[in-house]
């Protein structure tokens, strides 16, 4: 295994906000461990909590040492991974950064992390001449400190139950190719997945999804679904139009929208807003392109991106729905969904899925 780079450019790094951190580091392999500790403390106001060889060892750690973040390895001796990303977020839960050496080689174990809660993924720092890939994993852990405070809003709201009511539906619409808009974060790729593999490919609608990923991760992510799923699944390209029975995803660091004309394209604006792809971009697009009223989900993720644009969709007399708290790995953005009164229907993911079709053919709530 190559070595892993040892310095940092601090002149690089100094537009990273400065956060105190306690880290964990969970790897099968000491000379990562300590390549990774020799990047973390280059900055002071940072620690080391606890090291860990095995998936096994770092679910006991936690329970006894809840750090503030953990880059978790995935290919390990016993338990891999995502199966202790799986257990720590159910018992313990705190911010996890998956850290592997391939994320395209290792992407089924990186999308079932992330189903079970890692915030995003990275690839372990390698010695290429520069200090580019330390810089990446430094920035990555700058949003550690807003994770773990949504963790515990979420951990510490009440559940919010919502009854079905029923929507107000307009004949006066476009007449696009229908659409399901789908929102996800957090979690997202695992129920991405159960939802989509569940469609024959003869499904009347086009699919619009915006997931948050790092742009170098949309690719992998649209594979591994289109190898689990009937439905052709295929990334956006400027220009392209929505299909029906294709899952559109989108695949950069800029948010996808649908235009008037019905072509999709990507706009960097809102600038400001850290969720990339935003949900909140890609339902309001729609929105305003005069769509017939069809479907648009909001599924689990952490924050509250997606529920105010979900409001416009079904003020717009769509059928909207927020996936449940207990199929949720995280319930931030449906409950914010919920909270405004987005949601004409909260139901778990199995429902979802199996109903899916049923509520495009009859959008109106029954």
């Amino acid at each position: 295994m190559p070595c892993i780079v040892s310095s940092v450019n601090h002149n690089k790094r100094a537009a990273f906000e400065k956060i105190f951190m306690r880290v964990a580091i969970v790897n099968d392999m000491p000379v990562a461990i300590e390549g990774l500790k020799r990047i973390i403390l280059t900055d002071r106001s940072h620690t080391i909590a606890w090291t860990a060889l095995d998936g096994d060892s770092a679910v006991r750690q936690c329970m006894l040492d809840r750090p503030d973040v953990i880059l978790m390895d995935l290919v390990m001796p016993g338990k891999s991974g995502a199966r202790a990303t799986e257990e720590i977020m159910k018992q313990s839960p705190c911010a996890i950064l998956v850290v592997t050496a391939t994320v395209a080689g290792n992407f089924k174990l990186v999308s079932e992390a992330m189903g079970y809660g890692a915030y995003d993924a990275v690839e372990t720092p390698r010695v290429t001449g520069s200090a580019a890939g330390a810089t990446i994993l430094l920035a990555k852990l700058a949003n550690v400190d807003r994770v773990n405070q949504r963790l515990r809003t979420a951990r510490s709201s009440d559940p919010t139950k919502q009854a079905f009511t029923s929507i107000a539906t307009s004949s006066s619409m476009g007449s696009h190719t229908p659409i399901v808009a789908i929102g996800a974060s957090t979690g997202g790729p695992a129920a991405l997945e159960f939802i989509l593999s569940k469609l024959k490919p003869s499904f009347p609608a086009a699919i619009l999804i915006a997931q948050h990923i790092g742009e170098e991760f949309a690719l992998p992510l649209v594979q591994w679904l289109a190898e689990r799923c009937k439905i052709r699944v295929k990334t956006v390209k400027p220009g392209d139009r929505p299909e029906p029975g294709t899952a559109h995803v989108a695949a950069t660091s800029d948010h996808l929208v649908l235009m008037r004309d019905g072509t999709l394209q990507y706009t960097r604006h809102p600038a400001e807003n850290p969720f990339r792809p935003s949900v909140d971009a890609l339902f309001d697009s729609i929105a305003d392109a005069g769509c017939r009223p069809r479907v648009a989900v909001l599924l689990t993720g952490i924050g509250n991106d997606g529920a105010k644009g979900l409001l416009r969709l079904r003020q717009a007399g769509w059928s909207t729905i927020a996936q449940d708290q207990a199929s949720s790995v995280v319930y931030g953005m449906p409950q914010a969904a919920a909270k405004l009164g987005a949601a004409a229907r909260i139901l778990p993911l199995n429902a979802i899925a199996t109903n899916l079709e049923l509520l495009v053919n009859n959008p109106q709530p029954r």
